[in-house]
């Protein structure tokens, strides 16, 4: 299985070695005649250089990844505000889950490869994920949209 990590998601030029398992005859060209290994792989590439007639810098296969709501609600980024319904912030395209106090209920789904759902990488933010607010600023945890319970 083909391990995802912030290293190789496709903002990043590394590839998984499991994408560049493609069988020779179809290969597709990536690189310049005579192109290193090295310089391949900086372009997001694969590089193999073991079968002669076909490309040695070619494009790797596409990554297979979906978005999941993160089982750790210690990782959760918030996508909503504090009092946020499940409706609304299902309507925003985020996770709900009204438990436990003191995380955001409203959070962004997260990137993972498919058919690894326990490998958990960097949220999904349609419109950038927002900064963690400093420490110093925060009265309370509903100021960042968390719910804590009434005595």
């Amino acid at each position: 299985m083909c391990k995802l990590t912030a290293s190789n998601l496709g903002f990043l030029s590394s590839t998984a070695k499991c994408q560049c398992k493609i069988a020779p005859k179809e290969r597709k060209n990536c690189g310049h005649p005579g192109i290193s290994a090295a310089d391949c792989r900086k372009a997001g590439c694969c590089f193999n250089a073991s079968v002669p007639g076909v490309p040695w810098c070619f494009t790797a296969k596409p990554k297979k990844v979906k978005k999941v709501c993160p089982a750790d609600p210690r990782i959760r980024v918030n996508c909503g505000y504090p009092g946020i319904t499940a409706k609304e912030c299902t309507s925003r395209k985020c996770c709900f889950r009204a438990h436990p106090a003191g995380v955001p209920w409203c959070f962004y789904h997260r990137t993972v490869e498919e058919g690894n759902i326990s490998h958990e990488t960097l949220p999904v933010c349609p419109h950038g994920c927002p900064a963690a607010p400093k420490q110093d600023k925060l009265s309370s945890p509903s100021q960042w949209g968390f719910r804590v319970p009434r005595a």
